[in-house]
């Protein structure tokens, strides 16, 4: 948050060590995960502008994530599930705040075939968010 807009200079380099944190589960706790979720937050807000050329990557990237969540018959425990899941979510709706509307299209196919009623939740949130 202390670069701000200047965030954007670093925005390739970050993008990767976004994307490699929320591939990998890193045990029950989930810090990393959740930790690299607010930073994906804290950089949309401040590189707004130059988030929606990355809505295909990161989208795939953080439905992929709250699919293995959801799947996860691990040691996580469900309150860090669902912190995960929230703040996916959150991440979902600042994209789609400032791509105007994309990510609600995006997700309106993936809503559809999506039969897990967890995920679909999380994805009607970021379709009824406005």
């Amino acid at each position: 948050s202390r670069l701000g807009i200047l965030i954007v200079r670093h925005l390739k380099r970050l993008e990767r060590v976004i994307l490699g944190y929320l591939e990998v589960c890193d045990g029950p706790e989930e810090e990393a995960r959740l930790g690299i979720l607010e930073t994906l937050q804290c950089t949309i807000e401040h590189a707004w502008p130059r988030m929606p050329c990355r809505l295909p990557v990161l989208i795939k990237a953080l439905l992929k994530m709250m699919w293995d969540v959801h799947t996860d018959e691990g040691s996580t425990p469900e309150p860090v599930k669902a912190a995960l899941l929230q703040v996916a979510s959150e991440c979902l709706i600042l994209l789609d705040r400032c791509s105007e509307g994309q990510v609600k299209a995006l997700l309106e196919g993936v809503y559809s075939s999506c039969e897990e009623n967890r995920v679909r939740e999380c994805i009607r949130k970021v379709q009824e968010n406005t």
